[in-house]
């Protein structure tokens, strides 16, 4: 039996309410208790945690992790490594693998892959349809069994709206959550800017803003006629957020997440042709960017993910227009959320819950709720799978700091808030700085 007992932390837990300071004791991998030990505990091991917060293991809900197919690009050693590094314990990996995960086998080899490394918790979305080309649906319920939480096309849009409506159908009949972004299979392809002034100034092709809006009035229409519950994937503009705003209001059952991204940087950021710059969906105006942020304050948005794909040399160092769009972001999420609630939560009335609080639950709490699975929660009994930070302490991003494979991110160079001490999987201390 192993124990350990961490003190004199400031600990963040949204999900149970707690916001302050309180040890943390557990025993065999668990939650054993909360403020006072249990009776006859000793520990084994005691972490000082004194000037620091104590919150649960973050939950990403989109990191590609490369494998299978793109080990080039990143592996699931690195990119684990990166999650550690990052306090990220669980995260939500897309089926745009190579092959796609759309069989039963890969989805279990990649959660072998990963439980053999002992470290974060891996959980594989399914694709909606075989090999994500939009035509036959994938044998949903026998991927579920080998892990999957949902199902997905990543970046690869449905065409036929048919087989869109066939698939949440399928869904909604076993209770499985379609996760979808919404851009038009059309309007926009092959855009790689957002579509404004400044796109049309540098000569780069627009994406527009009506991409995302019309996806997402067909998804509404299709939720009406199947009832099937849809997560929406890094929403990128005002419009957008207003059409999700009526459909949760309307009683829809759909959540969504924003990239971490989003929140900070606008298509201004592209400055000179900044390949970093170059993602997807595009960095939008400085007006939905501040959308993302009232909507994050408001809970239209459900969740912050770092939407990390990293992506190698080869394919970034090129002129914008070639360069492949992606991001590495599982060491920044916790510092662009905790930068969300500096910049923001300061302007605003005090609303009850700290800024600190409300980051923490939207890449915690929030985010596991999303997804549906057991996480976020330091509730007693809860598996122990906590990140130690130091939201004071301050760091420069550069290719050197970060684990992962992936070294292209829009934030080299940038000084950032918060750093994790400390990550614990399943009451084993996985990373420590």
């Amino acid at each position: 039996m192993t124990t350990l007992h961490i003190k004199n932390g400031h600990l963040i837990d949204p999900a149970n309410g707690i916001d302050g300071l309180q040890d943390l004791f557990i025993v065999d991998g668990k939650v054993a208790a909360v403020g006072s030990a249990p009776a006859g505990f000793t520990a084994d091991t005691t972490f000082d945690a004194a000037g620091l917060v104590v919150a649960p293991g973050l939950v990403d809900l989109s990191a590609r992790l490369r494998e299978p197919g793109y080990e080039y690009k990143a592996t699931l050693e690195s990119e684990l490594q990166a999650a550690m590094q990052g306090g990220v314990t669980s995260l939500v990996c897309p089926p745009d693998t190579d092959p796609v995960l759309d069989e039963p086998g890969l989805v279990e080899m990649l959660k072998y892959r990963a439980k053999t490394l002992n470290q974060a918790h891996v959980h594989p979305l399914g694709a909606l349809t075989m090999g994500l080309k939009g035509q036959s649906l994938t044998e949903m319920a026998e991927l579920t069994e080998a892990g999957c939480i949902g199902f997905a096309q990543a970046e690869e849009p449905i065409e036929d709206t048919t087989v869109l409506l066939r698939a949440m159908q399928y869904a909604n009949t076993f209770g499985y959550t379609v996760w979808l972004r919404p851009q038009d299979p059309h309007i926009g392809r092959g855009g790689i800017a957002h579509s404004g002034p400044l796109a049309s100034r540098l000569g780069l092709s627009g994406v527009p803003v009506m991409s995302e809006t019309i996806a997402l009035h067909t998804i509404f229409e299709l939720m009406r006629a199947s009832r099937a519950k849809v997560h929406l994937c890094r929403i990128s503009s005002a419009a957008g957020l207003d059409l999700i705003r009526a459909a949760k209001a309307e009683g829809l059952p759909v959540t969504c997440d924003v990239g971490v991204h989003h929140v900070h940087l606008t298509d201004a950021d592209i400055g000179f042709f900044d390949p970093n710059a170059r993602v997807t969906p595009p960095f939008r105006s400085q007006r939905d960017r501040d959308a993302i942020r009232a909507a994050l304050l408001d809970g239209t948005v459900d969740a912050m993910c770092s939407d990390h794909t990293p992506v190698d040399d080869d394919e970034k160092l090129l002129p914008f227009g070639e360069a492949s769009p992606g991001a590495t972001g599982l060491e920044l999420l916790l510092s662009l959320a905790l930068k969300w609630a500096d910049d923001y939560a300061e302007g605003q009335p005090k609303s009850g819950a700290r800024p600190l609080a409300r980051a923490v639950a939207k890449v915690t709490s929030d985010a596991a709720r999303v997804a549906g699975i057991p996480a976020g929660s330091l509730a007693v009994g809860a598996e122990a799978d906590i990140c130690v930070f130091d939201p004071a302490a301050r760091w420069t991003v550069s290719s050197s700091s970060l684990a992962s494979q992936g070294k292209h991110t829009p934030f080299l160079g940038y000084e950032l808030s918060g750093i994790v001490k400390a990550t614990i999987v399943a009451g084993q201390v996985a990373f420590q700085r």
